[in-house]
């Protein structure tokens, strides 16, 4: 399967800009067609969203949900599902 990547809104702050680069980590994983087809289709009808902060989302809620106490993982959360300010015309 050949990595597709959605782009990357360039009005976006980067996300997590409080946290140290020696702790960012890059995959490539093979994601089942549905959840591609769910995830692209949500991104593209919600542009304030690229897929660094949908992974993001998603890996944090995962963890909190399985258990993982952590202030910076919950504040990683909302930071994301809740950004500081919304562009003109964007909708969560």
């Amino acid at each position: 399967m050949k990595p597709q990547f959605c782009k990357r809104e360039k009005d976006l702050p980067p996300l997590g800009s409080n946290i140290n680069m020696s702790s960012i980590v890059s995959f490539i994983s093979e994601v089942p067609d549905p959840i591609k087809t769910s995830m692209e289709g949500f991104i593209e009808s919600h542009p304030n969203w690229d897929q660094y902060r949908f992974i993001q989302a998603a890996v944090a809620r995962f963890l909190i949900q399985h258990g993982i106490e952590s202030r910076l993982i919950t504040r990683i959360y909302i930071d994301n599902v809740f950004p500081k300010k919304l562009s003109e015309g964007e909708v969560l």
